[in-house]
């Protein structure tokens, strides 16, 4: 009986470990191109470029695969910059400002490189 009690047990100790790892895995879905398209750069290839994984809670970014010295920018339905910061080298984890809200285009930068997604505060 302790045996099928502690079976009981660990089964559901799994699946709340299993839960949380969906949640913080909900990833921000970025795409790539250049920053400025009228310079002129070599073509991009898929292989050599690792596309950052970066996920969202409210107003928090995380950054699951390091982005360190990228400028990230937060722009609005206008193209204009409302957010702009270099993500601090070793930072996991970046509080965007409370007072935006709404669509916004999230782009971080890495040299001649713009990984770009949306996300909804």
């Amino acid at each position: 009986m302790t045996k099928v009690f502690l079976g009981i047990c660990l089964m559901f100790l799994a699946t709340l470990s299993i839960a949380n790892v969906q949640k913080v895995c909900d990833g921000i879905i970025l795409q790539v191109r250049f920053d400025d398209p009228t310079e002129d750069y070599e073509p991009l290839h898929r292989d050599s470029i690792e596309i950052p994984f970066v996920s969202l809670d409210n107003h928090t970014l995380f950054f699951l695969t390091p982005c360190d010295g990228c400028t990230l920018r937060l722009l609005d339905d206008n193209a204009n910059v409302v957010y702009s910061t270099v993500i601090a080298s070793g930072t996991t984890s970046l509080v965007l400002p409370s007072t935006l809200s709404g669509e916004y285009e999230i782009q971080i930068i890495q040299g001649n490189i713009c990984f770009y997604g949306t996300i909804y505060l």
